[in-house]
């Protein structure tokens, strides 16, 4: 997943995991990343890396079962930059977590999401705010990036992509 410069950027990881896509975000200059993580082994993984890189004052881990912990990270959201999802393939988190983040208010205006996810998930090209910009396929592996497009009339419906 290539992250660019993200000098001052707000990040969100979720389904983070050890953090390796967020701790990416803040090697490449982000102001301040949120992990959520529902696993506790993997809470602690993270925890750990945060500390022994030194990124742990710049870094806030939330121990949440996404997506219905989306509504505690209010704040978080509003305020990224960047949102990084990796959900479990299967189709049902990731359908779920960008149907949460593409409600209108959710996310600001300009902010990306960038999903992870199996080419058999057959995510939507529009998600209320979020419109599908680039995806790039890897193997079974999707990389997509949407784009908040608040101030279009959000629809909402979604549209399958083929």
């Amino acid at each position: 997943m290539a992250l660019g410069d993200l000098r001052g950027a707000r990040v969100v990881d979720l389904f983070a995991g050890s953090g390796a896509l967020g701790i990416e975000a803040l090697s490449r200059g982000a102001a301040h990343a949120d992990f959520v993580e529902s696993d506790p082994a993997a809470r602690a993984a993270l925890s750990g890396n945060l500390a022994a890189l030194g990124l742990d004052s710049r870094a806030r881990v939330w121990p949440l079962v996404l997506p219905r912990g989306l509504a505690r990270l209010g704040a978080a959201l509003s305020a990224a930059d960047l949102v990084l999802a990796d959900p479990p393939y299967g189709g049902g988190p990731a359908r779920e977590t960008l149907r949460a983040l593409g409600v209108p208010g959710v996310l600001r205006a300009g902010a990306k999401v960038v999903f992870e996810h199996h080419a058999k998930d057959g995510l939507p090209e529009r998600s209320g705010d979020l419109t599908l910009a680039r995806a790039r396929r890897h193997g079974e592996t999707v990389v997509a990036t949407y784009q908040v497009t608040a101030g279009e009339a959000s629809r909402e419906t979604e549209e399958e992509r083929p």
